[in-house]
């Protein structure tokens, strides 16, 4: 298990992004970190959970039906449960990456005994991110604070191999003329919660954006999933390198 620090983020906004994590309630001690995406049902956030550990299983089956050895890249991976999860997968060797190095350091804390994983403190640009040596590239519930998915993207394809696959779930997209309504919503949020500076962190994505790159949606919300035991609201995207 390696964490590298040598990335040293905004501490105002690692500190601002921790402040409204703790007020939300979604800082969690080492033991609830360790068996993550599992929650107590008396949890409040026991519904999201259940969304995540969905998403979750979908994405480990995906990557299991592969049948060789995989080098998984997770993006945005915080206290490092999902990377955790792709650990499991035979075979694999898989990377967290975060700009949060408190939380980053909570992952080592609760997974340093699994050889197969390491983390490293910094962004996809990060230098310890090696260019064109993973299979897949993960974003789970992290899109929402890049400025540019665009830009993302295009640095993500950078780190893959040929044929290497971006996946993108647990993260909301918009119509575009839906966007205009969310940032609103998201402005009221952050204001009532006591921190409006994070709306300057927090940014509303289109899959329209993503259209240069010829995209799929493997999993398509709808009504029927609603109204059915699948109550997951966000699409997997997926991207594949040519």
């Amino acid at each position: 298990m390696i964490l590298t620090a040598t990335h040293i983020i905004s501490a105002g906004f690692e500190e601002l992004y921790t402040d409204v994590r703790h007020k939300e309630g979604r800082v969690y001690s080492d033991e609830e970190v360790l068996h993550l995406p599992n929650t107590a049902k008396d949890h409040p956030h026991y519904q999201e959970w259940q969304i995540r550990k969905e998403s979750c299983n979908r994405l480990k089956h995906y990557f299991e039906k592969k049948l060789t050895p995989l080098k998984i890249l997770e993006v945005g991976c915080g206290n490092g449960w999902l990377a955790q999860q792709l650990a499991e997968i035979p075979g694999s060797k898989v990377t967290g990456a975060d700009v949060n190095f408190t939380e980053l350091q909570q992952a080592v804390r609760v997974f340093n005994h699994i050889p197969n994983l390491q983390f490293i403190h910094g962004g996809i640009n990060a230098i310890e991110i090696e260019e064109a040596k993973y299979d897949f590239i993960v974003f789970a519930a992290s899109i929402q604070y890049f400025a540019s998915l665009e830009t993302l993207i295009r640095y993500a394809l950078q780190k893959l191999r040929p044929k290497g696959e971006i996946h993108i779930l647990d993260s909301p997209f918009y119509k575009p003329g839906e966007i205009s309504a969310a940032k609103e919503r998201s402005a009221r949020y952050y204001r009532d919660l006591g921190f409006p500076e994070m709306t300057e962190h927090y940014f509303h994505h289109s899959t329209d954006e993503l259209n240069f790159f010829r995209f799929k949606t493997l999993y398509q919300p709808s009504l029927i999933n609603r109204l059915s035991n699948n109550k997951n609201p966000f699409p997997w995207i997926y991207i594949r390198k040519q």
